[in-house]
């Protein structure tokens, strides 16, 4: 494993990398979560900042290390299925569909909670989202500790996601006990958020899952509540992670610009004085800061690192071109619109 920058009073580095963590780091990660410690770990999808589901004082943890608004609910993650009726109650005939389905894999779903998650854990919330990862480090992590993991994504709250341990150790550095450092996350977005503790499917929050995956497996149509986000200021109606209309969003100011106009804004940006990237596929006769794929699975992959490099550039604005084809267009487009979007 390669050696990150840990530094004085910084997160200890545990794990093998991607295929599997050793008994005794296990055991040491394990034990952290015992004590209501934080442990970083990583998934499919991103890297969790993990505590123990059923303690409040371990999740308030999270929310300290984050900055993050209590009220916002934290995703639950199990070991196996089987958390559906030990952690949700009387589980609905979609979410026992979505679990058979696509567990292990980059889906959360919500259903009514049961006294088995602390309220804190959701934010008073009588709903609580569940997922089984599709990692073999973060499964090992939880049938080792058997019980819930609260795990939001590793980063300051409202920032660019982390995919590697080293991003969780540029963010969260002094504030998490230990980093599982499982290697770069393989999907690069979050999980899809689908709320089925109603009558009505809700998709709450475009990722790994298409809605059209959803809806084979439903038999009906999902719905979309929410349009481009919530407002900043509307931290009540939030009832997942990733709803606020600015979020996943790097410190340089981001444009979304279609590759075309390109090269006439950087001729402009440059008349002007100012330092511009860009990411994403790149357009002819102009070599990208950060190139992405126009695939939206490989964008993806690449996406939280490129910003993440550029805003180590020191920038004055980052131009990113969206990608154009795959069935992850949908979440990558949600997370670009949401990291341009000016903060209220």
């Amino acid at each position: 494993m390669a050696v990150l920058a840990e530094g004085p009073g910084r997160a200890q580095v545990i794990g093998s990398g991607p295929n599997g963590v050793q008994p005794a780091d296990l055991e040491r990660a394990v034990g952290a979560l015992t004590e209501a410690k934080l442990v970083a770990f990583p998934t499919e999808t991103v890297y969790g900042l993990g505590a123990d589901a059923s303690r409040a004082e371990a999740v308030a943890g999270i929310f300290a290390a984050k900055g993050r608004p209590t009220g916002h609910p934290l995703i639950v993650h199990m070991a196996d299925s089987s958390g559906l009726d030990r952690f949700g109650v009387e589980p609905s005939a979609m979410s026992v569909k979505l679990a058979n389905a696509f567990w292990p894999g980059p889906l959360t779903v919500v259903v009514n909670r049961s006294n088995a998650v602390a309220p804190e854990t959701v934010g008073g919330m009588s709903t609580v989202g569940l997922r089984v990862p599709d990692h073999p480090v973060a499964l090992a992590l939880l049938r080792a500790f058997g019980g819930p993991i609260a795990a939001p994504s590793a980063n300051r709250f409202g920032s660019v996601s982390p995919t590697t341990a080293q991003h969780v150790l540029d963010d969260l550095g002094d504030r998490v006990d230990l980093v599982i450092d499982g290697g770069p996350a393989a999907i690069g977005v979050e999980s899809t958020i689908v709320d089925v503790s109603g009558s009505e499917p809700l998709l709450l929050r475009p990722g790994g899952i298409s809605d059209v995956e959803l809806e084979a497996v439903l038999g009906q149509p999902v719905g979309t509540p929410v349009q481009g986000g919530l407002p900043d200021d509307a931290p009540d109606d939030v009832r997942a992670p990733g709803m606020l209309a600015s979020h996943y969003a790097p410190s340089v100011p981001v444009e979304l610009i279609e590759a075309d106009r390109v090269a006439g804004t950087l001729s402009a940006g440059t008349t002007a004085g100012l330092r511009l990237g860009v990411v994403g596929p790149c357009p002819v006769a102009h070599e990208c800061s950060w190139p992405l794929p126009t695939d939206a699975s490989g964008y993806a992959a690449g996406l939280y690192s490129s910003l993440r490099a550029a805003d180590r550039a020191g920038l004055d604005r980052l131009l990113v071109i969206a990608p154009t084809t795959g069935s992850l267009l949908p979440a990558v487009l949600d997370r670009l619109t949401k990291a341009a979007a000016p903060t209220s």
